[in-house]
């Protein structure tokens, strides 16, 4: 397929009423512009796959758009009896590689996504000017929620530019105006220069969140923290249960966490070394 020549780049997941897991991804073209299209899979066996789509669902915006070099998936949330997708739209740049913004798209019946706006829904801001990406949305009560990838400023590694970020918090009203420059929850440790693709549970007892950790002296890795008010988080990376591989499609890194709780199961669909170039993966919770 021309659209996706290599890459699935951050597996999305949802569970349709029919039982069947739908993971949206970015399938990269041969100059890596990034397009979305699914993929169903076997809610009893998730290895086994039912259906893949030939063209892409959710194609580039305009030239000059801020996401016409690619739109990656990040979650879908159900809004007014609709499904939408947030996503990232990625621009390329000048001076810096690329800008990252959310963006917001309605899912029709036959999984085609259609922008609801030609602008971000998480835009730059005078408190947060560089990036703003990567949402995990949840209803919660009267409100939406939203953790999210926020840059604080570029750095330079190996002498490339890579925005230093951490994640932050937000709410709406409506799931389309947020709040922005709220708390950091997540932040940067000692040789760490990026939190990547937060992914949030909310459990009986606690919000779960599972994300990818980028540091100067290791690729991704996975990270884990809880939360009682989801605002406020106790870093547990020692517990997230999942390591890179010996051997295989992920022994170099693994990053870019999604959760499922599907036939009493958790599952987490994850991409391996290169940031997803071989594909993505999925894991399943060992019960104690």
């Amino acid at each position: 397929m021309a659209w996706a020549k290599q890459y699935a780049h951050v597996p999305t997941p949802i569970l349709l009423e029919t039982g069947v897991i739908r993971v949206y991804f970015a399938g990269l073209d041969e100059h890596k512009f990034g397009r979305v299209g699914y993929v169903d899979l076997d809610a009893a066996n998730p290895l086994r796959i039912l259906r893949e789509t030939k063209d892409p669902v959710f194609d580039l915006g305009p030239p000059g758009a801020f996401d016409d070099s690619g739109v990656v998936p990040s979650c879908v949330v159900t809004i007014a009896g609709q499904q939408m997708l947030y996503y990232t739209g990625w621009q390329r740049c000048e001076r810096v590689p690329y800008m990252l913004y959310t963006g917001l798209a309605e899912i029709a019946e036959d999984g085609q996504c259609r922008r609801v706006s030609n602008v971000p829904v998480l835009d730059r801001t005078d408190a947060e000017p560089f990036l703003r990406s990567a949402p995990m949305v949840l209803k919660d009560a009267e409100r939406f929620r939203a953790w999210y990838c926020s840059a604080t400023g570029w750095t330079q590694v190996n002498g490339k530019p890579y925005p230093t970020y951490v994640i932050r918090h937000a709410e709406s009203a409506d799931g389309v105006q947020w709040s922005d420059g709220g708390p950091i929850c997540i932040p940067l440790e000692e040789n760490e220069y990026g939190l990547a693709r937060p992914w949030v549970v909310r459990d009986p007892d606690c919000y779960r969140m599972w994300y990818s950790i980028r540091s100067h002296s290791q690729p991704y890795r996975m990270g884990y923290a809880q939360s009682v008010d989801g605002e406020d988080w106790t870093r547990m990376d020692d517990r997230v249960g999942i390591a890179a591989s010996e051997s295989g499609w992920d022994s170099e890194m693994i990053c870019y966490p999604a959760i499922l709780d599907v036939t009493g199961q958790r599952l987490m669909f994850y991409n391996g070394n290169r940031h997803g170039e071989s594909g993505f993966g999925v894991a399943v919770l060992e019960q104690d």
